[in-house]
């Protein structure tokens, strides 16, 4: 058994230790989700086992009496010089090194603090080892972007009495309301009394917490639940919960709302007319032949309901504090997960304007394996400083990723700037560049938008007043085939005569061809 001392010691060492892995996770930069998550998750680990050790080695220094009687025995105060106990302590060491010869004072210790030290990414291209974080989230959570609330969404929708059912983006909307009140509030209170709702509520709850704990490690979420939990219970015994007054438990039946209690058959039927029609069947009768001669008291189908069932009335204020209360704690968890619920619906709503193709092209982007990350051995700085090229002029670069020589750059031209005003004011470097971008979809939008054909009577036109001074006059001087496709086309009798079609149809009525 080792010393109490040397634990002490050991247990101190392990958590600044872990303290100065901690700080070197935390001070890396940020690259992308996934590598930030994967750090978070290595940070929230590390701050763990320091929690962990500090309460341990807090533990001993309270255990005073096994401190002193460790000191005591290892400096022998009384025996004068008798160190016994020191000795016999240092041949077990020494025993130890001779016997496992090849072992390390920090055992596993220091391969735990190797495997948080280990950037994300580093593992050898022979070895894939399957990311344990991507685990954690589904595919439309992706890698905690995004909340994945569609069972939800189907569950709410099949609460009864809720009205319209509401689209997964309108459902969206309700859960970001929470912001200014309690979340579904807006929701009649015999919705919000029914099992439904409370099972329905108690699984959001549940998935928001998962979610948090997942894709954000280092959110205290356990501090703000419970003082959303002390705040729930001062608010509950005060009564002011609003719209959760629990004189209205009393109103809840089995089915979540009033109703008349059949005694005989232990059941509430929500309509008078309900009751009535179960009076003739068989079951009732049955049901009051067995009350009759059990000598219960008789039952009066038509008369005043019973006063109060203490079970019944019990189990109703229950499930009413126990959804009063998850309501609570789920709208102080949307109020945190705002920021992500705003980015789920922005991305459903980019979704639904995709198509098929370019859903299942986004699919197989994803699945593509991430670039390799940079070296740490600086090999990546020596490749970053061979691939700053001096180039003070701006020159454009050219195939080979360099830039082209000045006389090249002078012969093209490519210093000459050339402004489209059609082109919202678009600037293009050079002649060739120019003169070919009238057949480019900028400029055939312009021209579009200015209600103009992209022909080449506007070729070399770049302010929209020339180019509509040109097309009227155009319209001035008959060249109205730029407009009219039927002045284009030339027909050809059974002579060989060439019209315009045109004229070819008004020959053709009169009888003439």
């Amino acid at each position: 058994m080792d010393s109490l001392l040397e634990v002490q010691r050991q247990t101190q060492e392990e958590i600044e230790r872990f303290d100065k892995a901690l700080y070197t996770i935390l001070s890396r930069p940020n690259v992308n989700q996934e590598i930030d998550l994967q750090n978070a998750h290595k940070a929230s680990q590390c701050l763990d086992r320091i929690t962990a050790r500090a309460t341990a080695l807090n533990a001993l220094y309270e255990d005073e009496e096994a401190r002193k009687t460790e000191i005591e025995a290892l400096s022998s105060q009384g025996k004068g010089q008798d160190l016994t106990e020191f000795y016999t302590r240092l041949d077990k060491i020494r025993d130890h090194y001779k016997k496992y010869p090849d072992s390390s004072p920090g055992g596993g210790f220091d391969l735990e603090i190797a495997s948080f030290l280990d950037e994300p990414g580093q593992e050898e291209e022979d070895f894939e080892e399957e990311d344990p974080i991507a685990l954690l989230f589904s595919g439309e959570e992706s890698y905690g972007r995004y909340v994945d609330l569609y069972t939800n969404h189907t569950a709410f929708s099949n609460i009864k009495n809720i009205g319209k059912r509401p689209s997964y983006l309108q459902y969206l909307d309700l859960l970001l309301a929470a912001q200014t009140q309690a979340v579904h509030s807006d929701l009649p209170k015999e919705t919000r009394f029914t099992k439904d709702y409370e099972t329905y509520i108690k699984d959001l709850h549940a998935y928001l917490l998962s979610f948090i704990k997942k894709a954000q490690p280092l959110h205290d979420v356990e501090s703000e639940q419970h003082r959303a939990d002390e705040e729930f219970k001062t608010k509950w015994e005060a009564g002011e919960i609003a719209g959760w007054e629990a004189a209205d438990a009393g109103k809840i039946g089995s089915n979540g709302g009033a109703g008349i209690w059949c005694a005989a058959c232990q059941k509430h039927y929500s309509k008078q007319t309900v009751y009535d029609a179960h009076l003739t069947s068989k079951k009732h009768i049955k049901a009051s032949q067995k009350q009759a001669t059990s000598n219960a008291p008789p039952v009066n189908p038509n008369g005043k309901q019973l006063e109060q069932h203490p079970t019944h009335t019990s189990s109703a204020n229950t499930r009413l504090q126990t959804s009063a209360y998850y309501t609570h704690l789920t709208t102080s968890l949307i109020v945190t997960l705002t920021p992500v619920l705003n980015e789920t619906k922005s991305n459903v709503e980019r979704k639904f304007s995709l198509t098929a193709r370019e859903r299942e092209q986004e699919l197989q982007e994803k699945a593509q394996p991430p670039p390799p990350p940079a070296n740490a051995d600086g090999t990546q700085e020596d490749e970053e400083e061979e691939e700053r090229i001096y180039n003070p002029l701006k020159l454009p670069l050219g195939w080979d990723g360099k830039p082209i020589p000045y006389w090249l750059y002078k012969l093209h031209g490519l210093g000459v700037e050339y402004k489209c005003e059609i082109c919202s004011d678009h600037v293009y470097m050079g002649r060739k560049n120019f003169d070919r971008h009238f057949q480019e979809a900028r400029h055939a939008f312009g021209m579009r938008a200015l209600g103009l054909p992209n022909t080449k009577h506007f070729h070399e036109i770049t302010r929209i007043e020339d180019a509509l001074a040109l097309a009227e006059k155009l319209k001035q001087e008959g060249r109205n085939e730029i407009f009219e496709q039927e002045t284009m086309e030339e027909l050809e009798d059974d002579e060989g005569n060439v019209y315009n079609r045109k004229t070819y149809e008004d020959l053709k009525k009169q009888g003439i061809i």
